[in-house]
């Protein structure tokens, strides 16, 4: 959905997390999409997860590879008490809604372990509908274009 005009682009970007809940980054899927890492604990006997804090929020064109090889596996791992794992969660997302979604995410969410998008968001009005497995994430939420971005 998309609103055009006098420079204005306003989009709705649609993010279905249905992989589940991954306890092990190899079983993550290897697609281009946003990523979810979140702080919690695995039930072996159940087989289910409980979500403790969402700690960081990617994108990447291949999601298995990108969390492989991510630069802040120490900084995440730092996030982990006893009986704690990282989880993640993945949403197939192409280019260029990955990077739009990825910092309406951040900027809403601020994630402790994320750097850019915090502090403001470079693109105009942006609604974010996510369903499946995205817990302390809205179904719905919309971010507008920051001042500081604006110039």
């Amino acid at each position: 959905m998309t609103k055009q005009g006098w420079g204005y682009l306003e989009k709705t970007i649609s993010l279905n997390f249905n992989h589940g809940y991954v306890i092990d980054k190899v079983n993550v899927p290897s697609k281009a999409g946003i990523y979810i890492v979140y702080v919690g604990k695995y039930h072996e006997e159940k087989d289910t997860v409980s979500l403790h804090k969402l700690i960081y929020i990617g994108e990447a064109k291949d999601v298995k590879n990108r969390l492989s090889k991510h630069e802040k596996w120490k900084k995440w791992k730092r996030y982990i008490s006893e009986g704690e794992i990282l989880i993640f969660s993945v949403a197939g997302a192409v280019s260029p809604d990955r990077e739009r979604a990825e910092c309406a995410l951040i900027y809403y969410r601020k994630p402790s372990t994320n750097d850019e998008c915090k502090d403001e968001f470079s693109y105009d009005k942006t609604t974010i509908k996510s369903t499946g497995n995205c817990k302390f994430i809205k179904s719905e939420f919309t971010v507008e274009r920051t001042e500081k971005s604006k110039t």
